[in-house]
């Protein structure tokens, strides 16, 4: 079992930036790939960002390829999101998620634990 707490959204203005944080419980937080997740109102969750067990991967949805970094440090179990240029399309709430697969993987089914959520909104 892995439970998953994200923080740091906020309110922000166009082209600030924001760094999201979440921190993973138990002991095999490096057995998972880590997943950055977002979801807008009447939309469905959508891949933001993927990094693989080791952090030696990483894959990232064309919406935020070079504004957006995710990694990883398995000796404190937190995965983050760095977050530049940010936009008002980005405006959602965040998820991460943990994924047992040995392949990374960007469909959200295939993702086995998740955290609650942070809010992200820009302002134009």
């Amino acid at each position: 079992q892995v439970q998953l707490v994200e923080s740091g959204g906020g309110l922000v203005q166009a082209g600030d930036s924001l760094r999201l944080s979440c921190i993973a419980s138990g002991r095999t937080f490096s057995s998972y790939n880590m997943g950055w997740f977002r979801q807008a109102p009447g939309k469905e969750r959508e891949f933001v960002a993927v990094i693989s067990r080791n952090g030696g991967y990483t894959y990232y949805a064309d919406s935020v390829k070079g504004r957006f970094t995710i990694s990883r440090n398995n000796a404190k179990n937190t995965v983050a999101l760095q977050m530049n240029s940010l936009k008002p399309e980005d405006t959602a709430l965040y998820y991460c998620g943990a994924d047992r697969t040995i392949v990374i993987t960007r469909v959200a089914e295939q993702y086995d634990y998740w955290g609650q959520g942070t809010q992200v909104t820009v302002s134009s």
